[in-house]
């Protein structure tokens, strides 16, 4: 399925989140910094900035009485919620299992948002709305 330009900035950075996520899921013990360092030259100037965005500017877009949504939207605040906890977790001294762990978490967000959560966005707001989200999406990285 062909995304909705409105949301091609956020699918970008996803793309660069699953190659994190992919390095993590593989790391042993002997590339284990390289991968966590791949994360965090990610995370810090854009996955964390990402974050910021999908919460204050996507998870809005829908109405709370979209029983869909709501509940989509929950699993993102919760799964971000775990992500961050585990990025600030991960430098300090986690092992190759947390890194899988977290790799994995990380895979499987990205696939969520990709598949579920824009296909939501896509297929309940009108175009002109959705234009709109994708301006507000496009400024709030300008000024991130």
């Amino acid at each position: 399925m062909r995304r909705s330009a409105a949301l091609a900035a956020l699918s970008r950075d996803h793309h660069h989140a699953l190659r994190a996520a992919l390095r993590l899921r593989r790391a042993g013990a002997a590339d284990l910094d390289g991968a966590v360092a791949h994360l965090q030259a990610f995370w810090q100037p854009r996955g964390r900035r990402h974050f910021e965005i999908e919460e204050r500017i996507l998870l809005p877009a829908l109405p709370e009485t979209d029983a869909d949504w709501l509940e989509a939207a929950a699993r993102v605040r919760d799964e971000h919620a775990r992500i961050r906890a585990g990025v600030d977790a991960l430098p300090a001294g986690g092992g190759v299992d947390d890194a899988h762990e977290l790799g994995q978490l990380l895979h499987d967000h990205v696939r969520y948002e990709e598949r579920h959560l824009f296909a939501l966005l896509e297929e309940r707001l009108p175009e002109d709305d959705l234009a709109r989200l994708g301006a507000a999406i496009e400024r709030a990285e300008k000024t991130g």
